[in-house]
């Protein structure tokens, strides 16, 4: 299950997760928790989803399909992310991959100061896995990521909240060798390394990620080789799709580069 906005542009939001998780082979279910005016270029509006029609659009499905794993997006109000939090207790959901949306790729700032401290304090704590890229990092830990060297006094910050691992992403570093590390509650610690692919087709790179990792937690990985391959899956993506004119500004990446190539 995907708890997140909605994306008209189908490049990020619900729009880009449902197209990673059926690209992994496992089955999308979806709820809307903002309905966002945006494309390539930026975000132009934004109408959010009342937090009771988020429950109730939760319930129906868990009642009835259930859920192996669930990641969310962006989550826009406090209220919303209490919905989510008490759904995720009251159904025990077995994985939960927390994408802490805050800043769309363009810049648009995406949910309230108020939403970023019931994130803080209400999910975070629940989650096997958070995913902030730098920025969200920041904004979480409250330390200044410049290197990969900062990487870990964020994690640890993010780790204190609660979280049973954290995984920063380094996009937005300017290197050519870019490592996402993950940080596990235990202690462990594992480095994905990829070369940097020189595109402006990033639109929901973020989003896909997060869907993709859920989806392999819900086919049963472990989580380590569960961000390794979603990582792979990602990379590949951007690769397949970084000549594709889609748009006029950050384009979507390809999602089905693995089944059509």
């Amino acid at each position: 299950m995907t708890i997140a906005g909605s994306d008209p542009s189908g490049g990020a939001g619900i729009q880009a997760d449902i197209k990673a998780i059926s690209a992994c082979g496992v089955y999308a279910e979806a709820v809307i928790t903002s309905l966002t005016s945006q494309n390539t270029l930026g975000v132009q509006g934004v109408l959010n989803t009342p937090a009771d029609v988020v429950r109730t659009q939760a319930e129906s499905v868990l009642n009835d399909l259930g859920c192996d794993s669930m990641k969310t997006g962006m989550l826009p109000t406090s209220d919303i992310i209490e919905t989510v939090a008490d759904l995720i207790r009251r159904y025990t959901i077995p994985h939960v991959v927390v994408d802490p949306v805050a800043i769309s790729t363009s810049g648009a700032k995406l949910i309230s100061d108020e939403a970023i401290v019931s994130l803080r304090t209400k999910l975070i704590p629940l989650s096997e896995i958070v995913t902030p890229n730098l920025h969200e990092a920041e904004i979480l830990s409250g330390v200044k990521i410049k290197t990969h060297s900062d990487y870990r006094q964020a994690a640890d910050k993010i780790l204190a909240l609660g979280a049973n691992s954290v995984l920063i992403k380094g996009g937005h570093l300017e290197d050519e060798l870019l490592i996402d590390t993950l940080y596990c509650k235990d202690g462990r610690v594992f480095d994905y390394k990829n070369m940097r692919i020189n595109t402006p087709n990033t639109h929901g790179t973020g989003c896909t990620l997060s869907a993709s990792i859920s989806a392999f937690l819900a086919r049963g990985f472990e989580l380590p080789e569960a961000v390794g391959l979603a990582i792979e899956y990602l990379h590949n993506a951007i690769k397949c799709g970084a000549d594709n004119v889609c748009g006029k500004g950050h384009g979507p990446v390809h999602h089905f580069w693995n089944v059509w190539k």
